[in-house]
């Protein structure tokens, strides 16, 4: 019989990121909260997910907006 060979599972390395607080907004020394729902308050964060903000207790959406596409000049 053959004899089966295990893979052994690589450790998990933790990947850097360059922005640490993605959900605040650092100015000098005032910290503000970015991206918080209007409908639950500031206690509550909104999720990016799918090109659209989402609130996960009461179900907001916000849609980000379409960019907008400037059309090249004519020449005449």
């Amino acid at each position: 019989m053959a004899k089966k060979i295990k893979k052994g599972k690589k450790p998990h390395k933790n990947k850097p990121t360059s922005k640490k607080y993605s959900k605040y907004k650092i100015e000098g020394d005032k910290v503000t909260r970015e991206r918080f729902c209007p409908r639950c308050g500031p206690g509550v964060f909104l999720s990016k997910s799918q090109g659209r903000f989402y609130c996960g207790k009461c179900h907001y959406s916000e849609f980000e907006g379409k960019k907008e596409v400037k059309e090249p000049e004519k020449k005449e």
